[in-house]
């Protein structure tokens, strides 16, 4: 009886725990992550040092239980914070289906403060904004293009497989070119990051932005020195201490789903980050994984820092090449399924 007695009660303690976390996963979603990040951009102009971007993403406007009131406060938080320029990584829509008027609709009044307070706004499209939930859906080329058409309307540049010259919200001089290249969905079939590049000449410093990780793995090497991507929502339920593990670690195959710098993927000289988005894919839980900004200030290349790498994983070695810009970003450097922390003296 003893036995039984204590098994139901331990029952009951983890049934309660979960409930627990269930209960904090509703919770976390209304938290806000400011990460301050480094972009270390080679050739960068003197005028964009320090300057600030923001980047953020995957809203999933119209889902069941969508974030929007999160989305409200960080789009008042950008405003506040008037960073130089705003980038968003998609999937402004969840999946309108046959009207996707009043999602789209949404979409943009939320983005409209940015644009009406003069900060340079810029934009991709994710694959949800094609209406697609899986790889193997057909894209919805018809609402993609009202949507991006619709965004453009209040101030928002769209780009798909696009360079262009990144403005400012402060006055910079005309002659410090900094390049933004935008690539199109990799679901949808739209990311063609050769098209984009041939349209930034080719030592001129840029800053790459992205749906899908997946992208990343397509750009010649140093074309990419800095890319931001999101889609993977971090994984939303995140066990604690072991950040490089998630709940699609163990449902997803052949993807990225970390967040932070992903180091060892894609090719020597560039560098991404996935940011960890607002809203949900599937449940509309967090766990470890809140919302995200991701605040980079700009900074030119320096060869002199120093970093102590320690891994996690004995089989795991930094990737030659990457020391100057760990340095510069001391933490959150994960792999697809390891990670390691790094150290220095990089403030």
């Amino acid at each position: 009886m003893k036995k039984i007695k204590y098994f139901l009660l331990g029952l009951l303690g983890l049934l309660g725990l979960i409930a627990a976390l269930l209960i904090y996963g509703l919770i976390e979603p209304y938290f806000i992550d400011i990460e301050p990040q480094v972009a270390v951009i080679p050739g960068l102009p003197a005028a964009w040092v320090g300057q600030r971007i923001a980047v953020i993403g995957d809203w999933q406007v119209g889902m069941w239980l969508a974030n929007t009131p999160t989305i409200r406060r960080i789009v008042a938080q950008l405003v506040k914070e008037r960073p130089s320029a705003v980038l968003i990584v998609g999937d402004f829509i969840y999946k309108a289906g046959d009207n996707p008027s009043a999602e789209i609709n949404q979409a943009i009044e939320l983005v409209r403060p940015l644009t009406a307070a003069g900060i340079p706004t810029y934009a991709v499209l994710g694959n949800h904004d094609y209406g697609m939930k899986s790889k193997h859906a057909s894209p919805d080329v018809a609402q993609a293009t009202k949507l991006a058409a619709s965004l453009e309307t209040v101030g928002v540049q769209m780009l798909q497989n696009q360079a262009v010259t990144l403005a400012s919200s402060t006055k910079l001089d005309e002659q410090a070119v900094l390049y933004l290249v935008g690539i199109g969905s990799h679901w949808a079939d739209k990311d063609k990051p050769q098209v984009a590049l041939a349209q930034v000449p080719d030592t001129a410093p840029r800053f790459v932005m992205m749906h899908h990780p997946e992208s990343f793995a397509e750009f010649p090497a140093n074309t990419a020195p800095v890319a931001v991507a999101g889609h993977t929502h971090g994984g939303q339920i995140r066990l604690p201490f072991t950040p490089e593990w998630s709940w699609l670690t163990f449902t997803k195959e052949d993807e990225v789903h970390a967040d932070g710098w992903i180091d060892g993927y894609g090719q020597p000289g560039n560098h991404l980050y996935v940011n960890r988005g607002i809203g949900f894919s599937i449940i509309p839980i967090r766990i470890n994984c809140p919302p995200e900004i991701t605040l980079f200030t700009l900074r030119q290349s320096d060869k002199s820092n120093s970093l102590e790498a320690k891994p996690r994983n004995p089989r795991y070695q930094v990737q030659p090449g990457n020391e100057n810009y760990q340095a510069a970003n001391p933490h959150k450097y994960y792999r697809f399924t390891t990670g390691f922390q790094v150290t220095s003296n990089v403030n």
